[in-house]
């Protein structure tokens, strides 16, 4: 309860410390760029295979 009240300080501007989206960010970000690296790969794909079709 103690961690509870003292992050919803921070998130106030009471207290200093990382607020709970700044804590939040780098998950999303490992998230987002998996999610990035996996469109990369289809687009990568995608294109070695319409390119052997054209041949």
């Amino acid at each position: 309860m103690r961690l509870w009240v003292s992050q919803a300080q921070v998130d106030d501007g009471e207290k200093d410390g990382l607020t709970s989206a700044e804590r939040d960010e780098p998950a999303r970000l490992r998230r987002e760029n998996r999610c990035l690296r996996e469109d990369v790969d289809v687009l990568k794909r995608a294109t070695a295979f319409f390119g052997k079709e054209t041949r």
